[in-house]
């Protein structure tokens, strides 16, 4: 027979036993599943020159999909309705390159003077108070700073030679992405029938859903990042030509296309915007310049994108910040501009299967029997009538 103090003794170590056995199960899963992402990461990685074509003609293919159903509805064959779309695309982004070329090229020199001159202004600031350096060490530093670059002159040959073959390389993806992108607006309605058909109308249909709410994401993500890096980019763009900044069509254009990495492509479209003023214009311009860039950004961060992405996204701030930093770190600028619509992404199929999970615990409930209720104090419970006695 058991003392009081032995039962609770024994309740206690049940319950440790029993909170160790759940731990040990947990952590076995959470092995699994990280092993399962390792894998998959390394698949990826493996593969990368494949997956990433793909991914970027689906985000392509997102924005281009509207005036190919504009053109379908209006009788065009697909293949015309897609091809037009995709060249005129094309020729557009031609266009924005031959569009900055010009004042690059023209403007280039007189940044170099402007450069030059802030050079020398640096070189008047560290000879005077407060440092108080000497020519001779400036001269000292000057001579070093050369000798090394003389000693790596191997090592940036073979750099210039490795940045030739990477633009190569980068042609040939870009053109195996608008083949891919051609063959996504003008198959892509045929896929998901097809997809219903291979794997069974009962994972098919929750495929379907799942599908097509991550193509609302990406497309609402792209959409709402391209207005606000087209709001971004008219703004700065004015203040900078107010100033008489130069390169204003350029940085414009730097700004827009960094308004596609959140949080860490507007900060460094807004930097080289103030280190060009700085350089060309002097201090209290470039301190103008940085005034208009935190205004536009505060604009941007606390107005305009929770009004377009609260729809799209649904993401918190720090979720968003995270992604790009985890992105960055792994894949550079290329994973910093995909990190924030592939977490929007698992974020929508992890709603989805909360939405699932939700509706069968809601049938599961339905379906359990109430229980009757307890007669309260001084109630008598009610109990089924005996059955008459037959005459």
């Amino acid at each position: 027979m058991r003392t009081p103090e032995g039962t609770q003794r024994y309740e206690r170590t049940a319950a440790i036993g029993s909170g160790v056995a759940t731990l040990a199960q947990w952590s076995l899963r959470l092995i699994v599943i990280a092993g399962g992402t390792y894998l998959v990461g390394f698949v990826i990685g493996r593969l990368w020159v494949i997956v990433l074509p793909v991914v970027l003609a689906l985000i392509l293919a997102t924005v281009l999909w509207p005036p190919v159903a504009f053109l379908r509805r209006k009788g065009w064959p697909p293949a015309l309705a897609a091809l037009t779309v995709v060249l005129g695309a094309l020729a557009v982004l031609t266009g924005i390159i031959a569009l900055i070329t010009p004042p690059v090229a023209d403007q280039i020199q007189e940044i170099a003077v402007a450069a030059s001159d802030g050079l020398t202004r640096i070189q008047d600031w560290l000879t005077g108070p407060p440092l108080n350096l000497s020519e001779d060490q400036i001269s000292a530093a000057r001579e070093s700073l050369s000798d090394r670059l003389q000693d790596s002159a191997s090592v940036i040959a073979s750099g210039v030679v490795t940045g030739v073959t990477a633009v190569g390389t980068a042609l040939v993806g870009l053109f195996i992405v608008l083949l891919l992108t051609f063959f996504f607006v003008k198959d892509g309605p045929r896929f998901l029938p097809w997809l219903r058909r291979s794997v069974g109308e009962r994972a098919g249909r929750h495929l379907d859903a799942v599908l097509r709410r991550c193509w609302r994401t990406l497309g609402g993500f792209i959409r709402s990042q391209a207005a606000v890096g087209l709001i971004d980019a008219v703004l700065i763009g004015i203040g900078l030509l107010i100033l008489g900044v130069p390169l204003v069509l350029p940085l414009m254009v730097l700004t827009f296309f960094g308004g596609f990495i959140p949080i860490v492509g507007a900060f460094i479209a807004g930097a080289l915007s103030v280190l060009v003023a700085l350089v060309t214009e002097g201090p209290t311009t470039a301190l103008i310049v940085l005034v208009i860039v935190f205004a536009v950004q505060q604009i941007e961060g606390n107005v305009l994108q929770p009004m377009l992405q609260s729809r799209s996204l649904r993401l918190h701030e720090g979720v968003i910040l995270l992604a790009v930093a985890a992105g960055s770190s792994l894949y550079g600028v290329t994973g910093a501009f995909l990190a924030v619509p592939i977490v929007a992404i698992a974020a929508e199929v992890f709603r989805y299967l909360g939405e699932q999970l939700d509706d069968k615990a809601g049938q599961a409930q339905a379906r359990e029997p109430e229980e009757p209720e307890e007669p309260g104090e001084g109630e008598r419970p009610v109990t089924p009538a005996a059955p008459e006695a037959k005459a």
